[in-house]
C-alpha cells in the first residue's frame, strides 16, 4: 500500500514544479499543508469528481488562496476534470489554473479566494446555507442536506479584520458543521510573524464560542485524524484545528523560511527537495500507484448514488418538497413568477404613493417574498432603517428554518458571507446597510462581481438627502464607484414602481450581483403609460416628452427625477421642446440595442443636463463635455436635507439656469 507520506509528497512535487515552470507563485503553503489535505480529502470529505455540483457534497475552501497549487493538485489527483496540461499551464492566460482559485473557471473550486480572510467568510456563508437548507427541507428519517464545510486558512487570514467579524458570528451561530484548519507556520511575506502577530489565536477563537483543538501536528497523519474526529464529534460549535506546520516542508534550505512563501524554490532546491522526500519522479510525472491511491471517482460515484437513493425515497414521501428543492438548487424561479411579478408592478403604477424608495423596497419584499422562499436576507444592524424585514421574516437565530440573518455591525463580513450563501445554492441572499458603508464592504462587493454571485445588495440613505448625520454618512462618490465596477448591476429608482422593477431585475439576474440604491426621503410617484412601465426594465426610458425632436434632454435618477420633471414643466410653459429621461440603471440601459438607446438619447440632441445627488464626473459619458451637470463635487454637510439640496444646487431654479445656458 502506498504510504500517506508518498501521497502527500505528490502534492508537494506538483506544487513546486508548477510554480517553478510558471516562474511565479507560492510553493510554501501547499508543501506545508499537504499532509493535512491528504487525510481530509482521502478519509473524510464526501465529493464526486465526476459531478462537481452534487448538491450534498462537502465544501472545501482554500482561504489562503495564494497556495492554489494545493487545491489544483488535489483536484487533479482525485479525478476532477483538470488534466496535467492545465497544471503545466499554471498562472498562464486562459488556463484553468489561475494564480488564485477562481469560481467558475475550474471544476471543484467553490469560491474565488486570494484576498485574505474572505475565504473563511465565504465558508461561514456556505455553512449557514447548509444548516438553513437542512432545516427547511430535511424531514425525520430523510436527511437530504447533510454536509460539512472545510476551510484551510493561514496567518494572513487570521490577521485580516474580516476574520474577526465572521468568526465571531460563526461562534454565536454555533455552526457545528464548519471545520477550519489553521496553517500555523509562523511565516508571512515579511518573515517570522512573531514581530507583528502575537495573538493567542486559540483563546481568541474560544472566546468567540468555537471548539478549538490545540497541538495538532500538521505533518502527522494520526494527529490530524484525531483532530478531525474530535471536531466532528462537537456538533454545537464550529471547530478550529491548530495545525503546526513547516512552510515548504521537505525543502532542505528554504523550509521554515519566508523565502519559500511567494517565489519559486529554484532548480537546485527542488532537486534537493526531491532527494530529501524520496521523490524520484521527473517534473509533472505521477506514478500509477500514487494516482490509484488518490483516485476518488468510483468512491464519489457510490456516495452520490447512495444520496440519489436517499433523495428518491424523500421524493416519494414528500413530492412537493422534492420539487421545490430541485427548483431552488437549480436556481429556477417559480412558474408563476413572471405573471405575478408583472401584475404587482402594474398594480403599483395604478395606486400611486409618495413614499421613500427604501419603504418601496420593503413593500416589494412583502409582495415578492411569499413567492420566493429562497430569500435569505439580512442587514448589518440597520434593519429598522434599511427596512429589510417584512411580515414573514423569521430570524434563523430563532428558527433554523428561517429566512433572515441579523449580521450585527459587520458590513464586510456580511457581504462576504452573502457571497458564500449565494455559492451554496438554494438561496437568493440579500444584504443591507447604508450606501456610505459600502466602503467597509467594498472588496467583498468586488468579489461578488468577479464571481458573478447572485447576491442582492440593498443600500439605503443614498445621498445628502439623509440630512443631519452629515458628511460621514452622506455618500457622494460611492454610486459612481459601483457603476464602474465590471459586472456590477446598479439601480437607483425614483419611486415605488421603479423600485419594484429593480427588485424584479435583481431577482432574475443569475450572472452577477445587483445593488439597489434607495432614498431615505419620500419621493413622488411618476405618471406612466403601460409602455413606459415596460421600458423601466430597460434601465432608461423617456418619462416626459415633447412633439417632435427635443432641443434639450434632462437626465435624472432617483430623488432627482422629481426635480427634472418640475424643470421640464416650467420649460414647457416657455415653449421649449424638452424631454425627461429617467435612467435608474445605466448598465441595463447601456446593454440595450443601438436603436433603443438612440430613441431615448438621440445623438443629434447635444443640449443635455444630468441631475443626480452624487459625484458629477460620472455623467459626462451621457451629457458630453459641453453638457451640464447638477451634481456633487464636494462632500456634504450636516443639516436638514431640504437645506442641503438648496445649498448644493439641487433646485428647480439651478436646473433651469443650466438648461437655459444650453438653449441660448
Amino acid at each position: 500500500m502506498t504510504s500517506r507520506k508518498a501521497l502527500a509528497n505528490a502534492i508537494r512535487a506538483l506544487s513546486m514544479d508548477a510554480v517553478q515552470k510558471a516562474n511565479s507563485g507560492h510553493p510554501g503553503a501547499p508543501m506545508g499543508m499537504a499532509d493535512i489535505a491528504e487525510v481530509l480529502w482521502r478519509d473524510y470529505m464526501n465529493y464526486n469528481p465526476s459531478n462537481p455540483k452534487w448538491a450534498d457534497r462537502d465544501r472545501f475552501i482554500l482561504s489562503n488562496g495564494h497556495g492554489s497549487m494545493l487545491l489544483y493538485s488535489l483536484l487533479h489527483l482525485t479525478g476532477y476534470n483538470l488534466p496535467m496540461e492545465e497544471l503545466k499551464n499554471f498562472r498562464q492566460l486562459h488556463s484553468k489554473t489561475p494564480g488564485h482559485p477562481e469560481y467558475g473557471y475550474t471544476d471543484g473550486v467553490e469560491t474565488t479566494t486570494g484576498p485574505l480572510g474572505q475565504g473563511i467568510a465565504n465558508a461561514v456563508g456556505l455553512a449557514i446555507g447548509e444548516r438553513t437548507l437542512a432545516a427547511q427541507f430535511n424531514r425525520h428519517g430523510h436527511e437530504i442536506v447533510d454536509h460539512y464545510t472545510y476551510v484551510f486558512l493561514g496567518d494572513g487570514c487570521m490577521m485580516e479584520g474580516i476574520s474577526h467579524e465572521v468568526c465571531s458570528l460563526a461562534g454565536t451561530m454555533k455552526l457545528g458543521k464548519l471545520v477550519a484548519f489553521y496553517d500555523d507556520n509562523g511565516i508571512s511575506i515579511d518573515g517570522d510573524v512573531e514581530g507583528w502577530f502575537s495573538d493567542d489565536t486559540a483563546s481568541r477563537f474560544e472566546a468567540y464560542g468555537w471548539h478549538v483543538v490545540r497541538g495538532v501536528d500538521g505533518h502527522d497523519s494520526d494527529s490530524v485524524k484525531v483532530a478531525i474526529e474530535n471536531a466532528r464529534a462537537v456538533t454545537d460549535k464550529p471547530s478550529l484545528l491548530m495545525c503546526k506546520t513547516v512552510i515548504a516542508f521537505g525543502a532542505p534550505t528554504k523550509a521554515g523560511t519566508h523565502g519559500a512563501h511567494g517565489a519559486p524554490l529554484g532548480d537546485d532546491e527542488i532537486a534537493a527537495t526531491r532527494k530529501a522526500l524520496g521523490w524520484n519522479e521527473p517534473p509533472f510525472v505521477i506514478p500509477a500507484e500514487i494516482y490509484q491511491g488518490w483516485d476518488a471517482k468510483e468512491a464519489g460515484k457510490k456516495k452520490e448514488a447512495a444520496w440519489n437513493d436517499k433523495f428518491a425515497a424523500y421524493e416519494k414521501a414528500f413530492p412537493e418538497l422534492a420539487r421545490e428543492f430541485k427548483r431552488r438548487m437549480n436556481g429556477e424561479l417559480p412558474t408563476n413568477w413572471q405573471a405575478e411579478s408583472q401584475k404587482i408592478i402594474e398594480q403599483l403604477q395604478a395606486k400611486p404613493a409618495k413614499i421613500a424608495t427604501r419603504k418601496a423596497s420593503q413593500n416589494a419584499l412583502e409582495a415578492f417574498g411569499p413567492m420566493l422562499p429562497e430569500f435569505l436576507g439580512g442587514s448589518a444592524d440597520l434593519a429598522p432603517s434599511n427596512l429589510t424585514i417584512w411580515s414573514k421574516s423569521t430570524s434563523i437565530a430563532n428558527d433554523p428554518a428561517g429566512n433572515y440573518i441579523h449580521y450585527g455591525v459587520r458590513e464586510f463580513g456580511m457581504t462576504a458571507i452573502g457571497n458564500g450563501i449565494a455559492h451554496h445554492g438554494g438561496f437568493v441572499p440579500y444584504t443591507a446597510t447604508f450606501l456610505m458603508f459600502v466602503e467597509y464592504a467594498r472588496n467583498a462587493v468586488r468579489m461578488a462581481a468577479l464571481m458573478k454571485a447572485r447576491h442582492i445588495m440593498v443600500y439605503t440613505h443614498d445621498s445628502i438627502g439623509l440630512g443631519e448625520d452629515g458628511p460621514t454618512h452622506q455618500p457622494v462618490e460611492q454610486l459612481a464607484s459601483l457603476r464602474m465596477t465590471p459586472n456590477m448591476s446598479n439601480w437607483r429608482p425614483c419611486d415605488q414602481v421603479e423600485t419594484a422593477v429593480a427588485w424584479k431585475r435583481a431577482i432574475e439576474r443569475h450572472d452577477g450581483p445587483t445593488a439597489l440604491i434607495l432614498s431615505r426621503q419620500n419621493l413622488a410617484q411618476q405618471d406612466r403609460t403601460a409602455q413606459q412601465v415596460a421600458d423601466i426594465a430597460r434601465g432608461g426610458y423617456v418619462l416626459k416628452d415633447c412633439e417632435g425632436q427635443p432641443e434639450l434632454i434632462l437626465i435624472a435618477t432617483g430623488s432627482e427625477v422629481e426635480l427634472a420633471v418640475a424643470a421640464y414643466e416650467q420649460l414647457q410653459t416657455e415653449g421649449r421642446k424638452v424631454r425627461v429621461v429617467s435612467l435608474p440603471s445605466s448598465d441595463f440601459f447601456d446593454a440595450q440595442d443601438d436603436n433603443y438607446r438612440e430613441s431615448v438619447l438621440p445623438k443629434a440632441v447635444t443640449a443635455r443636463v444630468a441631475i443626480e445627488a452624487g459625484i458629477a464626473d460620472y455623467w459626462y459619458k451621457y451629457v458630453g463635455l459641453d453638457g451640464q451637470i447638477v451634481g456633487m463635487t464636494t462632500f456634504g454637510e450636516s443639516a436638514p436635507a431640504e437645506e442641503l439640496f438648496k445649498v448644493f444646487g439641487f433646485t428647480k431654479e439651478n436646473v433651469l439656469n443650466k438648461a437655459r445656458s444650453l438653449l441660448k
